[in-house]
């Protein structure tokens, strides 16, 4: 199968299953009035499945290291999961709380870490735990500084997403730092026996 065939079965693979995701909120909003999308909010998602999707895709092409591909998928998740939770509701009070932007900052190093490691994983771990470290730091400011609105948001509250969000990205980290252990034994063995 040429790369051509396979781009279009990747991309149509992933549009559909955009589609399918899409459909949920769009049927939720024939029962109730508790969800209320709009056309942007729509195209935003869909952007953003589909976007992340083909990122994965891109990534992932040359790669036959399944725990790699694991980690790469993890981290998108994860990322992806951040900004879904930050748009939608917000992680520090509601969506329009102006703190919640701080937290664009974690993707931004993820995306330039990633950029400047090529992608490779053994600083690719060190990118997630970055990410990290990124995410603790917002938290430790927005606490500091009392950017919190109580309600909705409690100290617990934020500490514990934050905490969560920091895990997330932290065993990804530990992912790529296992993909990168695997790769050099395999080295190393192919290296012996030649």
């Amino acid at each position: 199968m040429n790369s051509e065939t396979k781009f279009y079965q990747t991309t149509t693979f992933l549009a559909l299953i955009t589609g399918l995701i899409l459909l949920i909120p769009f049927t939720a909003m024939q029962f109730t009035g508790e969800v209320n999308w709009t056309l942007s909010d729509f195209v935003f998602a869909g952007v953003l499945i589909f976007g992340s999707g083909m990122f994965y895709k891109f990534i992932t092409r040359k790669s036959e290291d399944f725990v790699y591909r694991v980690a790469i998928g993890f981290g998108i998740l994860t990322g992806f999961a951040l900004i879904w939770i930050n748009l939608a509701v917000g992680i520090v009070g509601t969506e329009d709380n102006p703190a919640n932007l701080m937290y664009f900052a974690v993707i931004a190093v993820g995306l330039l870490g990633a950029f400047i490691s090529s992608f490779k994983s053994e600083k690719m771990a060190m990118v997630m735990y970055a990410m990290a470290l990124a995410q603790g730091l917002i938290a430790t400011i927005i606490l500091t500084l009392g950017l919190y609105p109580t309600p909705p948001s409690t100290i617990m509250q934020i500490i514990a997403v934050n905490g969560f969000f920091m895990v997330l990205f932290t065993v990804s980290g530990l992912l790529f730092r296992y993909s990168s252990q695997q790769q050099e034994f395999t080295d190393a063995t192919t290296a012996t026996t030649n």
